[in-house]
């Protein structure tokens, strides 16, 4: 049987798990590894370029068939200091939203939140100038004090509803093996066991702190309140607007 193909993000909220796998020479035996943003590990998982990724949970929307495989996710229970619209007038204020290319969960988050949480309706673009846009990961990282209105996705969320978030999940777009399966997600649960040892060697960043990032606002794992959270997120995303910016 050929090895199994994994998409893991590039992103530094995804390195401890890379650090799990990478740690593991039974693991590494059985699988072919790349490293992608967001949109494109959805994009392989769902055209079947890879069997098994972390991707965006508004992708799962997406897929005829998915299998969410591990007990772990990229998730906050609130705040999660990477996932924002950056705005130059308050939110009540603004007109338009340029999206990321990167993620349509973060998109789909953004327009779920004006429309049910802030009350807004505003145009929406991939491109140009806007009032506001979304921006993720890693390229937030020391851009808060920048910009003059800054609205975290994960607190809104958990202010909305209550409830933690799910950004990103492990999912195969066919049934694994439950022996793989049980190897994979060992490994995972070693590498967030110790997130700090990925610090060292890290770009350094005004006002931003690598450890209180992976240890206070990520929450690793997946837990029934984070599959109920997925489940409401699914529900409302259905109920946009379909727009087709051509970000998986």
């Amino acid at each position: 049987m050929g090895k199994i193909k994994v998409s893991a993000v590039s992103y530094t909220n995804t390195l401890p798990f890379l650090q799990g796998i990478k740690a593991s020479q039974k693991l590494l035996e059985q699988i072919d590894l790349s490293v992608d943003v967001p949109a494109e590990c959805a994009r392989k998982v769902i055209h079947h370029e890879a069997d098994l990724g972390i991707i965006p949970v508004a992708a799962l929307s997406k897929m005829s068939e998915y299998h969410i495989v591990t007990d772990f996710c990229i998730g906050s229970d609130g705040p999660v200091d990477s996932v924002f619209i950056f705005s130059s007038k308050p939110i009540e204020e603004i007109e338009s939203l340029r999206l990321d290319h990167q993620s349509r969960t973060s998109n789909g988050l953004a327009r779920i939140l004006l429309k049910h949480y802030w009350k807004r309706e505003v145009s929406v673009t991939m491109e140009g100038v806007a009032d506001a846009y979304v921006l993720i990961g890693d390229r937030t990282f020391g851009q808060k004090e920048t910009v003059p209105y800054v609205y975290d996705l994960g607190e809104i969320w958990k202010q909305f509803t209550g409830l933690p978030f799910a950004y990103a999940v492990w999912v195969s777009n066919k049934k694994l093996s439950e022996d793989f399966v049980h190897d994979f997600n060992a490994a995972l649960k070693d590498g967030v066991s110790h997130p700090k040892d990925v610090i060292p060697g890290l770009k350094a960043y005004p006002n931003f702190d690598y450890e209180e990032y992976l240890t206070a606002y990520l929450d690793f794992n997946l837990d029934d309140d984070k599959r109920e959270a997925i489940s409401k997120y699914l529900e409302l995303y259905k109920g946009l607007e379909e727009i087709d910016f051509k970000c998986v």
